[in-house]
């Protein structure tokens, strides 16, 4: 009797819990996509990197604002002591990362420091692991796994990068690119730590603390020139910092840590893709395969939390 009377309470559990990861997988993924277009809003705004990173931060804290206001969440900026040197870290390694990722693209190809950037999701996994005590299974390793490889190919490094090593500055954007993806994984974690906050609040702090931490910049090496370099540096943050981290902290509070580190690779993919139909770098046969291969590596995740 017992089992007959458990047997449909663990069916509408396993349905709940099912429920509760799909509406957590969609706004992650729509935030990765969106974020998959900032290559475009820093091209085109010509700012140097702390510039466009406290311009991010500005505009990100009024978009972040403006959302907090109007869901009533106000109080919820409080933050306790214990949170608070979670917060001020998060803040400050998000911040960090910023200003290693959009140094290393002014001085190394795009694709490369993609690359590089994205090994951030096998330091979640791993720190996970052992900081966390999460159980990574086999098949999520894997996934990542195949998800890099793609990576990797879809690029274009393995075709288009000989001789890359000898550009100027080349290997220092190289470790700016390691340093600020291990930046990523900390803030992943972190957010991680801090679920019970609402959606929003812990970007809105990153925003805050960015912006007082990088205020002095613009005012000693300049101002951009008024104009379209400020609405695409304003897009900077109200859209790949407002409404894309809204999104994805919003998801992540719903999905667990490996899941997150699978569907971070949904960022780059878009990204390759804007590259080419807004500069025309086409892809070729082994870069298509590279996208193929991380859509599988998703797919081949995803199977296995429904089995």
């Amino acid at each position: 009797m017992n089992t007959r009377s458990s047997t449909p309470q663990a069916a509408a559990f396993a349905a709940h819990d099912h429920a509760r990861r799909a509406s957590g997988a969609w706004p992650f993924l729509l935030g990765c996509a969106l974020l998959g277009t900032i290559g475009v809003f820093l091209h085109e705004a010509r700012a140097d990197p702390l510039t466009a990173t406290w311009f991010r931060c500005a505009f990100g804290l009024l978009g972040m604002s403006v959302w907090v206001i109007l869901r009533r969440q106000t109080r919820a900026l409080r933050v306790t002591r214990a949170h608070f040197p979670w917060v001020l870290a998060a803040g400050m390694l998000m911040v960090l990362s910023w200003a290693l990722f959009f140094g290393a693209v002014q001085r190394m190809s795009a694709g490369v420091a993609i690359v590089l950037f994205h090994v951030q999701p096998m330091w979640v996994l791993l720190f996970a692991s052992l900081w966390l005590k999460e159980a990574i299974g086999a098949r999520r390793i894997v996934s990542v796994s195949i998800a890099m490889g793609g990576l990797v190919l879809a690029t274009g490094i393995v075709e288009h990068t000989a001789g890359a090593s000898s550009q100027p500055g080349y290997w220092m954007s190289v470790a700016a690119c390691l340093a600020g993806s291990l930046c990523m994984a900390g803030v992943t974690l972190i957010a991680k730590r801090l679920r019970e906050l609402p959606a929003g609040v812990l970007a809105w702090w990153q925003c805050a603390i960015g912006t007082v931490l990088l205020c002095v910049w613009p005012m000693q090496q300049g101002w951009p020139a008024w104009g379209m370099s400020w609405a695409w540096l304003a897009g900077l943050g109200l859209i790949h910092t407002g409404v894309a981290y809204t999104l994805m902290y919003a998801g992540m509070a719903r999905l667990d840590t490996a899941r997150v580190a699978v569907f971070q690779f949904v960022y780059p993919a878009v990204a390759i893709v804007i590259d080419w139909l807004a500069f025309d770098q086409r892809l070729s046969g082994m870069q298509m395969a590279g996208i193929a291969s991380m859509s599988v590596a998703i797919w081949f995740a995803e199977r296995g939390r429904q089995a």
